[in-house]
C-alpha cells in the first residue's frame, strides 16, 4: 500500500455536496481506501474565473500505481461532469494527485509532488490539517511553506 493525497475542488453547481460525494467516491476506487479527510474550505479562485471554490484533501491508501490512480481520478472527474473548456475554467470537480508516497514523478501526464502544492493555501492548509508533520518529497516540511500562502484567503466551512 502506498499513501497518497488528493486535492479536491469544485466551484460549479452544488459544490459542497459534490466535494463530499467525491470524497466518498474515492473510497470506492479499486485497491484504494480512504484513510483520512480534511474539513471543507472555501477559497477564492486563483488564476481562474468563477465562484469561490469548496476544497478539501483526502488521504488514500492504495495499491494502484500513481499513473493508474491518476486515470481513476480523471474518470471520477468525468463522472461528475467535468469539462475542460479552457485552462482553469470553472469546474464541477477537480481532483489532483498531490503526493504519492515519497515518490517524485515527472512525466508528461503527471508531476508529483503537485507543482503548485506549496504555493496554494487551498491544498497546503487542508493537507496540514490531516498530517501536521508531513514532508514534501525533495522540498522539506510542508509547514515551511505556510508563510508563503498567508495572503491567500481560506475559510473552514462549518
Amino acid at each position: 500500500m502506498t499513501r497518497a493525497y488528493v486535492g479536491i475542488g469544485a466551484n460549479l453547481g452544488a459544490a459542497r455536496e459534490t466535494v463530499a460525494q467525491a470524497i466518498l467516491a474515492l473510497d470506492t476506487l479499486p485497491g484504494t481506501r480512504l484513510s483520512a479527510q480534511s474539513a471543507l474550505f472555501r477559497t477564492a479562485p486563483i488564476d481562474a474565473d468563477g465562484d469561490d471554490y469548496v476544497n478539501a484533501v483526502a488521504q488514500l491508501d492504495t495499491t494502484l500505481d500513481a499513473h493508474t490512480l491518476l486515470q481513476q481520478l480523471l474518470a471520477l472527474e468525468t463522472q461528475f461532469g467535468r469539462q475542460r473548456s479552457y485552462l482553469n475554467a470553472p469546474r464541477t470537480l477537480d481532483l489532483d494527485l498531490l503526493l504519492y508516497g515519497d515518490e517524485r514523478i515527472a512525466t508528461p501526464e503527471l508531476t508529483v509532488p503537485h507543482p503548485r502544492l506549496t504555493v496554494r493555501a487551498f491544498v497546503l492548509i487542508p493537507l496540514l490539517q490531516i498530517d501536521p508533520f508531513i514532508e514534501i518529497p525533495g522540498q522539506g516540511s510542508a509547514h515551511g511553506f505556510v508563510a508563503g500562502v498567508a495572503d491567500q484567503a481560506i475559510a473552514r466551512i462549518p
